[in-house]
């Protein structure tokens, strides 16, 4: 059985690997390398906010709207990072972005 896979800084990954998570701190250069990685082996991938904004928007929102697997931002422990906004997102996916 595969584990789900946090993709994050060193200290939210700790408390997601005491979790039983795999996790995954990827360099700026491995960052994609790392998300199609997650994508592909684990059954659920959390990004945490800060990596979500330094993915590319198209892949981003690529990731999220995927069915398999589910691909969920999670907030950082610090709050530094805001979180996407949500009813954007959904506009732009449906193409009603104002």
């Amino acid at each position: 059985m595969s584990l789900p896979v946090f993709i994050g800084d060193e200290v939210n990954a700790a408390g997601f690997h005491l979790a039983g998570l795999r996790v995954r701190t990827p360099t700026a250069d491995e960052l994609l390398e790392v998300v199609q990685w997650a994508r592909d082996h684990a059954p659920l991938v959390l990004i945490s906010a800060d990596i979500a904004q330094r993915l590319p928007a198209a892949v981003l929102d690529r990731l999220l709207a995927g069915v398999t697997p589910p691909v969920v931002v999670v907030p950082d422990m610090h709050n530094a990072m805001p979180m996407p906004d949500l009813s954007i997102r959904l506009r732009r996916q449906l193409g009603v972005l104002e």
